[in-house]
C-alpha cells in the first residue's frame, strides 16, 4: 500500500515534532519599565506636581480631561459601594460606648439589637446566611436569610467589619449583608456600605496621601465625586453595588482615611472646599452629563488614551505630556521599575499551560505596549493588548520593555 506524502507529513508532525524541554521553559520573565496605573486621565503623581507649581484644581483637571467642564452638581444621592466581594464569613461589631447595631431582614422588621461589644457573625450556607450574635462566649441570637440589613446609632459609633482581607472601619450610612450567586452557581457573601456622596463617601476615599498639596486634594476630590456620580443607576448584580471599594472602581477605605492622625482633617478640609452648598459639590462634566473621569497613579511620561488602552475612544481622555511621572524625585517608586514575573502568572495571563516566548509586537504613540504575543511549549501563540498583559500579569503598567535574561 503507497502512503501519500500528506500523509507521512500529518505522521510526521503528529509523532515526531520536538516539543521544548523542560529547560527551554523559563522559570521568570523579566520587565522594566516606568509609571503605575493605566495610565488614562488623571496622573495622580502629575496633579501633585501640578499643584506644587501653584497650579488651582480646576486648571490641573482641564489639563488631563480635555474639553471638559467643571461645574456643580446635585450629590446628596445615595451610593452602594462593595466592601467586602466573595466572602464566606463576615463580622461585624463596634465597641464605642453606648452604640447599638440593628439587624432586619427588611427596612421594618427588626430580629436583633446589640450593644457594644458583642459580635455578628454572617457564614453562608448554601445559598442562605446564617448570623450568629455573640457577647463574649454566649451565643445571644440566631437567625437565616438571603438578605440582612445593619444599622447603627447612639454617639457617633464606628462599625468595624473584618473579613477574609482584614478589618476596616466605617461611620456612615448603613450595611447590606447579600447571599449572591455567581455565574459558576456557587454562593458568596456580598457586603455593601449605602452612604450619601456628598461627604459620607468622599471622606472615606484612599486614592491619595493627605499630606499633598490642597489643590491636588480638591482635584482628586472632584474627579472622585464625578466618577461616584456616573455610576448612579445601575447594581452590578456581582457586587451587589454601584461600585467597589477597589481600585477595580476606586479605593474607599472608610472612617480610615478621616481618622488619620493630623492629615485626616486635611483631607475632610479638601472635601469641604470642593462643595458648592449643602446639596452639590464640583464635578467635571461634558455635555452637561458627568463624565467618566479615570485617573492613575502615574504613567511613563505621557497620559494613554482610553482608546489604546481599552478600545473605546473618550474624547475627554486624549494623551497629554506627564513628565513628573518620569522625575526620579517626585515618583521615587514608579519613575523606573524592575519586576520578574513567575511562568505560573504569565502562562495564566494568555490562558496557555506555558510559555517559552514572550515578543513586544508593536508600542503606541504613547510608549505603552500596544500588542504583546507569547509562544507555548507547543507552539501556540496567543496575543494580548499592552493594558490586558498589564493587568492579568500584575505588572506596574504598559510602559515597559523585555529584559532578556
Amino acid at each position: 500500500m503507497r502512503i501519500s506524502k500528506a500523509l507521512v507529513a500529518f505522521l510526521f508532525f503528529q509523532f515526531f515534532t520536538p516539543f521544548a524541554s523542560a529547560s527551554e521553559v523559563p522559570p521568570t520573565f523579566s520587565f522594566h519599565g516606568s509609571g503605575y496605573g493605566h495610565g488614562v486621565g488623571l496622573s495622580q503623581i502629575g496633579a501633585r506636581a501640578m499643584a506644587l507649581a501653584g497650579e488651582s484644581p480646576t486648571s490641573i483637571l482641564r489639563y488631563y480631561y480635555t474639553g471638559v467642564d467643571i461645574v456643580p452638581l446635585p450629590d446628596t444621592q445615595t451610593i452602594r459601594v462593595n466592601i467586602a466581594h466573595l466572602q464566606n464569613n463576615v463580622k461585624i461589631s463596634t465597641t464605642t460606648p453606648g452604640a447599638n447595631i440593628s439587624v432586619s431582614t427588611n427596612e421594618s422588621t427588626t430580629i436583633a439589637q446589640v450593644a457594644t461589644k458583642s459580635v455578628l457573625s454572617f457564614s453562608k450556607l448554601g445559598s442562605q446566611i446564617v448570623l450568629m450574635v455573640t457577647y463574649g462566649k454566649k451565643v445571644v441570637a440566631n437567625a437565616q436569610s438571603r438578605n440582612f440589613i445593619i444599622q447603627w446609632s447612639g454617639n457617633s459609633p464606628i462599625v468595624s467589619v473584618t473579613t477574609s482581607m482584614g478589618t476596616l472601619r466605617y461611620k456612615y450610612g448603613q450595611m447590606q449583608i447579600k447571599s449572591v450567586r455567581t455565574k459558576d452557581g456557587q454562593y458568596f457573601i456580598e457586603v455593601t456600605n449605602s452612604l450619601r456622596i456628598h461627604d459620607e463617601y468622599l471622606y472615606g476615599i484612599g486614592e491619595v496621601p493627605s499630606s499633598w498639596p490642597m489643590n491636588a486634594l480638591q482635584a482628586q476630590v472632584i474627579a472622585s465625586r464625578t466618577y461616584a456620580l456616573s455610576k448612579l443607576g445601575l447594581i452590578k448584580t456581582a457586587c451587589d453595588c454601584n461600585l467597589y471599594a477597589s481600585n477595580t472602581d476606586q479605593s474607599f477605605i472608610g472612617y480610615a482615611k478621616e481618622s488619620e492622625p493630623k492629615y485626616g482633617a486635611i483631607w475632610r478640609q479638601a472635601v469641604d472646599a470642593t462643595h458648592v452648598d449643602e446639596g452639590s459639590g464640583f464635578a467635571i462634566t461634558l455635555a452637561g452629563l458627568p463624565i467618566t473621569p479615570y485617573f492613575t497613579s502615574s504613567t511613563g511620561g505621557q497620559t494613554e488614551s482610553a482608546l489604546n488602552a481599552w478600545g473605546n475612544e473618550r474624547s475627554y481622555t486624549l494623551s497629554v505630556a506627564d513628565t513628573s511621572s518620569v522625575d526620579i524625585k517626585l515618583n521615587p517608586h514608579y519613575a523606573t521599575w524592575d519586576r520578574s514575573v513567575s511562568q505560573e502568572v504569565i502562562a495564566a495571563a494568555f490562558l496557555l499551560p506555558d510559555v517559552v516566548k514572550l515578543e513586544i509586537l508593536s508600542k503606541n504613540s504613547t510608549g505603552t505596549v500596544a500588542q504583546i504575543k507569547a509562544t507555548s511549549s507547543a507552539g501556540v501563540e496567543v496575543i494580548l493588548r499592552g493594558e490586558t498583559f498589564r493587568s492579568r500579569a500584575k505588572i506596574p503598567s504598559a510602559w515597559f520593555d523585555l529584559v532578556s535574561v
